[in-house]
């Protein structure tokens, strides 16, 4: 029986793009045991994906060496006698783990110093695999092999209980069902569709009885105030009022999700929720959310995608002049 260590992504979108390789890594290998080395805050999402047994916590922040941390998390990992490890970050720290673990097989794509850290090196060409999800399906095949097409759908599994205890906590009703709104962008502002336009849109929608939710983290909270304010109360702000497994538990209620490019966009693709992604500075190409029923909107202007976190000539054309029109028009789509 084979049993594989996923050294996973530290952004959740990136995470549930992952999980067409884990599928993949279930077809290749009957019985397969999957586990995956996450930080805490992605465990929500890998914990309702049906290919993974257990995540072991990644207690480690973005750019912390640690060696002492790292020996002594190598040792715990050591002991569950891992087969393979697959690293899906490009740094060299990623791949410090299962190297100090004793994994046999270690595979990663050529990155950063990790020569001799991975022992099973894929080159990677961009232009064949355009898609983040591509790469890492590559990863379960051989060297000089091509990635399975089309791509597995991220699925993610949802406990009524759980949907439940979310709703009464926060006194939501669960009909009508709502439109989410997704404000927030980890990454930062070049992502976010401005407030005014998510305003505009939750006024359209209320014309026609939809209650909005607007779901994010504690770091979305002003905006969601911003929207909540601006639409003149029709959408209501649950911004820091729930953890990642909450927000999941809502976005699984949704007739509709309107969201910027963002991790809660994927979870909302992996929800099988009718889907308005919002692309300003990122790439509708790279990082699509694999659903059939998402629209991707994206202006396609000149200077985008730039994959900045502030708008480098300072208009932020791409999101400004996305108007809640065009939006609108995709949602009744999405809806029909």
């Amino acid at each position: 029986m084979r049993k594989v260590l996923i050294v996973a992504p530290s952004w959740i979108g990136d995470t549930i793009l992952a999980q067409p390789l884990f599928r993949r890594l279930h077809e290749i290998h009957t019985g397969l045991i999957l586990d995956a080395f996450a930080p805490a805050w992605a465990a929500p999402v890998l914990e309702r994906m049906r290919e993974v047994r257990r995540v072991i916590p990644n207690p480690f922040a973005h750019g912390e060496f640690n060696l002492a941390g790292r020996w002594r998390t190598a040792r715990e990992v050591a002991r569950e006698g891992y087969d393979t490890a697959i690293v899906l970050p490009n740094s060299w720290k990623s791949a410090l783990l299962p190297f100090l673990a004793g994994i046999p097989q270690r595979i990663g794509f050529r990155g950063e110093a990790r020569r001799g850290l991975l022992n099973r090196i894929h080159a990677l060409d961009e232009t064949a695999l355009p898609q983040l999800a591509q790469r890492y399906a590559l990863l379960a095949e051989e060297i000089g092999a091509t990635a399975p097409a089309p791509l597995a759908e991220p699925q993610l599994d949802i406990d009524g209980n759980s949907v439940r205890a979310t709703l009464a906590a926060l006194g939501l009703a669960p009909a009508p069902a709502p439109v989410a709104f997704c404000p927030g962008a980890e990454y930062g502002p070049a992502k976010r569709w401005p407030a005014a336009h998510f305003a505009a849109l939750a006024r359209r929608l209320a014309e026609a009885d939809f209650p909005v939710w607007i779901v994010g983290s504690a770091k979305d909270a002003p905006i969601g105030a911003e929207i909540e304010q601006l639409s003149g109360g029709t959408a209501r702000n649950l911004c820091g009022r729930t953890d990642l497994a909450e927000a999941i538990a809502l976005l699984s209620c949704a007739r509709l999700v309107v969201s910027n490019d963002s991790g809660l966009m994927h979870v909302a693709a992996a929800l099988d929720r009718p889907l308005v992604a919002l692309y300003g500075s990122s790439s509708t190409a790279y990082t699509p959310p694999l659903s059939q029923q998402a629209r991707l909107l994206s202006l396609a202007l000149p200077c985008s995608p730039c994959f900045q976190r502030e708008c480098p000539l300072g208009h932020l054309k791409c999101l400004n002049d996305l108007p809640p029109a065009m939006v609108l028009e995709a949602a009744k789509e999405a809806l029909s």
